[in-house]
């Protein structure tokens, strides 16, 4: 692997921060030139540094010290080859909450009515579309989710017994908004991502993920894959955990954006998002997502996510859907398409990078283990934690000539 396929086109003015795993324990990491430089003494959390109150000048003056190229460290990330006495890239976030946004394109709440009415069955889902498609008799492109005119088109669908929970998120007022993982627990580029093995019917899910502070203020974006098991959630909207929230079933990465004078929210609604599959079988599929047709701006969905309703003193990050409908038959007629073990699956964007991934089972992948609290245990022992009187504080003072002593 090289380090070309994961960076941004403009690599060269894109402020890059992420974590990465070092024999001792997780570092947040920034990416200067090919050099990746360990800034943990600085921030011991990405938390923090997106806490901070001006994250981009903070990132730029903090001292830190190489850890190795870019490349090198890309090239040791995927799990068959890895050496784990030299660093790999991890996911770019540890305390934030993993939110996500469902159904935030026209095009993806008729794949989620389709699952509904198949009841999880790949079968029927062709016959069902076509049905669907008929009856809306129009495009919904430019339809603003909550205006009187999706109101009219919600009460004609329910009139032509096209009723769906998917249509009040869809086009009704709030947006939906659930929680995909637990802290820590999603994976990063070059890592597996898995889908339960019971699941005959799945995809991923390629979207720009906004990360928040608690404040509310979005900082940056990245790329992430929420991984969906259409059977499961098709067969009941109360199974979206199970469907949703599975070991590896959330990557996010490889890197987070912050946002500066080169980047920033309104570069990500004009963004576009690819999708690559390349299975083992030989299958490929090629998609593309754009920004532009998002029918809730990423700032309101923002809002439902945080405010005065609900608060996150570490921050969020927030999945802003997909427009991404697989109906590609893989293998037999009609059925659409799912995973194969083995999948190498692509998501990227010019201003972004990329994150590739492989598929296989969430129950063959190595457990999730290291939680919040092994985190804190192992940067107190490192010396990057201090406990004052009221609780723990990351803030530990640095001694920068050392810093600087050890780059030279």
């Amino acid at each position: 692997m090289t380090t070309s396929p994961i960076l941004p086109e403009d690599a060269d003015t894109a402020l890059l921060i992420g974590r990465a795993q070092l024999p001792e324990g997780p570092a947040v990491i920034v990416v200067r030139g090919e050099a990746v430089h360990d800034i943990t003494r600085a921030f011991p959390t990405v938390r923090d540094l997106t806490e901070s109150e001006d994250p981009v000048a903070a990132v730029r003056a903090a001292p830190g010290s190489a850890i190795g190229t870019l490349s090198d460290l890309w090239a040791n990330t995927a799990p068959d080859t890895r050496d784990p006495g030299r660093p790999w890239l991890l996911s770019p976030i540890d305390l934030h909450v993993v939110k996500a946004s469902g159904v935030t394109f026209p095009v993806s709440m008729l794949e989620r009515i389709i699952e509904e009415r198949a009841r999880g069955d790949a079968d029927s889902a062709d016959a069902i579309r076509g049905v669907i498609t008929d009856a809306l008799d129009g495009d919904l492109q430019g339809l603003v989710p909550g205006s009187p005119e999706a109101a009219r088109l919600k009460d004609a669908l329910i009139e032509a017994g096209l009723w769906s929970q998917y249509l009040e998120v869809g086009i009704g007022p709030d947006a939906e908004i659930f929680s995909k993982a637990p802290v820590l627990a999603t994976v990063g580029g070059g890592a597996d991502v898995g889908v339960l093995a019971e699941s005959r019917w799945n995809n991923p899910e390629p979207e720009v993920v906004l990360v928040v502070s608690s404040a509310g203020v979005i900082v940056g974006a990245t790329l992430g894959n929420d991984v969906n098991l259409r059977d499961i959630e098709g067969r009941s909207a109360l199974l979206l955990g199970r469907a949703k929230d599975n070991n590896a079933s959330a990557a996010v990465g490889p890197f987070i954006r912050l946002f500066d004078e080169s980047f920033d929210l309104d570069d990500v609604r004009a963004e576009s998002v690819s999708l690559s599959i390349h299975g083992e079988d030989g299958f490929v599929l090629d998609a593309v997502s754009h920004m532009s047709r998002i029918s809730r701006d990423p700032a309101d969905l923002v809002r439902q996510a945080a405010g005065a309703h609900h608060s996150y003193p570490d921050g969020f990050v927030l999945y802003l859907g997909t427009m991404f409908a697989p109906t590609d038959d893989r293998g037999e007629a009609g059925r659409g398409f799912t995973h194969h073990l083995g999948d190498i699956v692509r998501i990227a964007s010019p201003r972004l990078g990329a994150l590739i991934n492989r598929v296989q089972h969430s129950e063959s992948l190595p457990p999730w283990t290291f939680g919040i609290g092994a985190l804190m245990a192992n940067l107190a022992s490192r010396g990057l934690l201090a406990v004052s009187g009221r609780g723990v504080r990351t803030d530990v003072p640095t001694d920068d000539r050392a810093e600087e002593k050890e780059l030279a």
